[in-house]
């Protein structure tokens, strides 16, 4: 790496680290006036416009992250589509989190989006695929489990999500309870309790 691009980057470091994010913003516009196309600057520039709300500049730093880099991280995909799914565009943000999973099958917050677009489209039966591998890479995170629940219901298949219900109650007590009240489930007999594994 040259000395000019490390300058530019120590400074976009020392203005984020002090919360100057407009300032770091601005250098990461110099970056990439030198630089285009450069990965760090960006990410980074993506990030911040997220952050600030510029959803539609985040999208397009997002976007020609990944036409530049399309398999430098599994990560920029799933930026790509958390941004698109914020806007709406479920069918563009399915396709980045399929890249993904692809580039990472482990990437748990990927399978997540993956199920949230999904039911947003109403398929439910795929929305179950990628909430069921969610929970297997994050089996102590309420999130997929809440969702998978109310898939379930979607799907009319209430005895699935009562397994759910039950299962939270073990870990998290309190979204269980919330999943109750959604879905006007009653609270499973002790007995049954006792058997929720």
């Amino acid at each position: 790496m040259n000395t000019a691009y490390l300058w530019h980057k120590g400074r976009a470091i020392a203005w984020l680290v002090l919360g100057r994010h407009a300032r770091a913003e601005q250098v990461f516009d110099a970056m990439l006036a030198h630089w285009p196309g450069d990965a760090y600057a960006l990410a980074s520039r993506a990030h911040l416009r997220g952050q600030r709300g510029a959803l539609e500049a985040a999208m397009a730093d997002a976007q020609a992250l990944v036409a530049a880099h399309p398999a430098r991280s599994a990560a920029d995909w799933f930026n790509l589509g958390y941004l698109l799914q914020e806007a709406g565009r479920h069918g563009e943000a399915e396709s980045a989190l399929r890249r993904a999973v692809a580039l990472d099958e482990r990437l748990d917050r990927a399978w997540y989006g993956l199920g949230l677009v999904l039911i947003a489209q109403g398929r439910y039966d795929e929305a179950v695929q990628a909430l069921q591998r969610n929970t297997e890479l994050q089996p102590m995170s309420p999130y997929g489990w809440y969702q998978l629940a109310r898939v379930h219901m979607d799907r009319h298949a209430p005895d699935e999500a009562r397994k759910i219900i039950c299962h939270l109650q073990g870990f998290e007590p309190k979204v269980a309870a919330r999943l109750l009240r959604e879905t006007g489930m009653s609270q499973p007999p002790r007995s049954e309790q006792t058997r929720c594994s």
